[in-house]
């Protein structure tokens, strides 16, 4: 069942103490472990091409190097956040980082296509390991005072590894070849081994003996059920009906998945988180949230190629400052939750990621550049604030024997949100180019720009509302508590 725990000090609080030493190299590991998830997903796009060339295989083909890593992800992450739960989180993000570690050299060997993709399905087991676990060990590797400066610091690797994928990959391409893109991570992978063998917190005594608690049927039913949607957003350029049998398949695997998980003794996914306002709303707002991120990615590219007419290399650069704006924001956000309490912050970064959206829309296309960097790092700066408080908050609502599903269910709702958010914003934003052909093409594309960013605008503020909901059933409970707590103690004190 869901702790009743506050994630965060109150306003007002004292800053909290420094993290003892041991504490900060179990940040550290940490931190790598995050770096080497995000690294793997931005790092192999920018190699696409160099891949199609000698592979000799179309794009059509070689996109599955990057899709059977965020399939696997998808489909496993909230099992293997069980797992850890059950056999201990140390020993698990161990075998997750030398998983990833292993492949990553099976990636750089490979050859034959068919051998990278299924290297980099396995690769992507490893990664749900260290994205599901990372945040789950927060709980036990630094006092809960500083609780939100540690997942600050974990966004801002994550965006640190997303931001510097691309650039990082064209110098590995150029100095040494493809195999560069995935024998980078041999050295951090050991390193992260080393770090975490050496400072997390061993696991608890007995934590073997709970094998009985897995759920097989719910983990099959839930991972097929992922898939098919996952597929569904992803195959094809349009949607047919192989994306139609795809969702209802999708959809019958889930109704199931949720039949069974309300009868076994011990599910996969206890349904009373769900129940928990605060989790809750932290899931659908966490998709909401990525799927504007989403938006940013999908469209800028085009927007700035077409509309501004930026080449390559400037495009790249203005694209970079998202999630160079996140990374900086993600350590100050934390430690704004440990002083002001995890709520404010949701609130506050919502708002940023809703403003910018706005900005978005309004900014004519003479200022250029500027007109949409500049609203780029509003909402990426939102975002990296919104996803420090919201993982503390949800993180902060579960015992330490559910913080690896839950961290799970917290990293599939982000993914199912980036997957979503790029076949609906895509959709949107052709829309809005199809609807305004009667302009010069530079305008139509501005003008689907402006639709699609609209619609996230919308998605920010469904967001806010949200938050505001989950904030005071949150606090009408509390109340009840307390009047409960006082109606008892007085019951009890007459004679």
């Amino acid at each position: 069942m869901p702790s009743q725990n506050k994630p965060s000090p109150a306003a007002g609080a004292q800053a909290p103490a420094a993290l003892p030493t041991r504490a900060r190299w179990a940040i550290a590991s940490l931190s790598l472990s995050m770096l080497l998830s995000a690294l793997g997903t931005s790092i192999a796009n920018v190699g696409l091409p160099s891949l199609a060339q000698a592979f000799g295989a179309p794009f059509a083909q070689v996109q599955w190097v990057v899709l059977a890593y965020l399939l696997a992800i998808t489909t496993v992450i909230v099992s293997v956040g069980r797992l850890g739960d059950l056999f201990g989180r140390r020993r698990l993000l161990l075998a997750g980082i030398g998983v990833f570690s292993v492949a990553s050299v099976l990636c750089a060997i490979a050859p034959s296509l068919a051998w990278l993709v299924a290297a980099r399905a396995v690769q992507g087991v490893g990664a749900a390991v260290m994205m599901a676990l990372t945040m789950a060990f927060v709980g036990d590797a630094v006092p809960k005072a500083r609780t939100g400066s540690a997942m600050g610091l974990l966004g801002t690797m994550s965006a640190v590894g997303t931001a510097m994928g691309p650039s990082l990959g064209g110098l590995l391409i150029a100095g040494w070849g493809w195999p560069a893109l995935f024998l980078v991570n041999l050295p951090l992978g050991l390193l992260a081994i080393v770090l975490a063998r050496r400072f997390l917190p061993a696991d608890p005594v007995g934590a073997r003996s709970r094998n009985a608690g897995f759920d097989p049927l719910g983990t099959v039913l839930l991972a097929l059920a992922l898939a098919a949607y996952a597929l569904a957003m992803t195959a094809g350029g349009r949607f047919g009906p192989l994306n139609l049998g795809l969702l209802l398949a999708a959809a019958v695997g889930g109704w199931w998945f949720v039949r069974t998980q309300a009868r076994v003794a011990a599910p996969l996914v206890p349904l009373a988180h769900f129940r928990d306002p605060a989790l809750a709303a932290g899931f659908a707002m966490s998709a909401l949230v990525t799927t504007v991120v989403m938006a940013t990615m999908v469209v800028g590219p085009f927007y700035l190629s077409q509309a501004l007419a930026l080449d390559a290399v400037r495009l790249g650069l203005a694209m970079s400052c998202g999630p160079l704006a996140a990374a900086l924001t993600g350590v100050p956000a934390g430690r704004l939750v440990d002083r002001l309490g995890s709520h404010r912050v949701t609130v506050a970064g919502l708002a940023a990621m809703a403003a910018g959206a706005v900005l978005m829309v309004l900014a004519p296309q003479a200022l250029g550049v500027a007109g949409y960097v500049v609203p780029l790092m509003v909402i990426t700066s939102g975002y990296a604030a919104f996803q420090t408080a919201n993982n503390t908050t949800v993180m902060g609502r579960v015992g330490a024997e559910h913080r690896g599903v839950v961290s799970g269910l917290l990293n599939l709702s982000r993914n199912l949100g980036l997957i979503t958010g790029a076949s609906v914003m895509g959709a949107v934003y052709s829309f809005g180019v199809a609807t305004a052909t009667p302009l010069l093409h530079s305008g139509a594309v501005a003008f689907g720009m402006r639709l699609t960013f609209g619609v996230a605008a919308m998605l920010a503020l469904v967001s806010l509302l949200i938050a505001a909901i989950a904030w005071h059933r949150a606090r009408g409970s509390s109340l009840r508590s307390a009047a409960a707590a006082v109606a008892a103690a007085a019951g009890g004190s007459r004679p």
